[in-house]
């Protein structure tokens, strides 16, 4: 079988990417190649540098290119109140649209035992040594409302209440069935402060 081209490879490459089809890729990849080579080589170089150093706090398990995320190292920040999010652009969406100054706790995804994901890979053990220190007082879940996202609140919320923490989920405006990351900037800071209590 003939190797397959290099441009053909890069197309293949853009791919990967969330909402890139066969011709956004193609296109994505001429425009490098015909226009701005050094924006490619730019891009290549961050990305190869980022793909390398940045990993997950020890902490909160979002993206840092440190041991410790800038806000777990603030000192500023309010350590007993716990915001539980699934990714970490949702992080950048709470901290534009509210006042919120606690700390955070990115899961990377929800339940889904038919995709493999149990509580191990949500990091949901590294969530209950947090709790068991005793400095967090309430516990913030701001997770999709899906189906999977319902489940993912009631098994952490059962978590908490092993150690008496308050347990809390946004509320008012955000659609059932919606994402977190997609809801503006309004609604999320309306959400945050009508967050309602999680009954076990």
């Amino acid at each position: 079988m003939a190797e397959r081209s290099l441009l053909n490879q890069l197309v293949d490459a853009f791919r990967c990417l969330p909402g890139v089809g066969p011709k956004s890729a193609q296109r994505m990849a001429f425009h490098l190649l015909d226009r701005n080579r050094e924006g490619g080589r730019h891009l290549a170089s961050v990305l190869a540098a980022a793909m390398e150093r940045i990993k997950h706090c020890k902490r909160c398990r979002t993206l840092s290119e440190h041991e410790l995320c800038g806000l777990c190292a603030n000192p500023s920040r309010d350590g007993s109140l716990l915001c539980v999010i699934e990714h970490p652009s949702e992080i950048v969406a709470i901290e534009q649209a509210t006042d919120f100054r606690g700390l955070y706790f990115m899961l990377g995804g929800r339940l889904s035992p038919l995709d493999g994901i149990g509580p191990e890979e949500l990091g949901l053990n590294l969530l209950d040594e947090r709790l068991k220190e005793g400095e967090i007082k309430e516990l913030i879940l701001a997770i999709s409302p899906t189906v999977e996202g319902s489940a993912t609140s009631h098994y952490i919320a059962d978590i908490a209440s092993r150690y008496q923490v308050r347990t809390t989920r946004i509320a008012h405006g955000v659609p059932l069935g919606g994402e977190l990351e997609y809801v503006d900037g309004g609604t999320l800071a309306h959400a945050f402060a009508g967050r309602q209590s999680v009954e076990n």
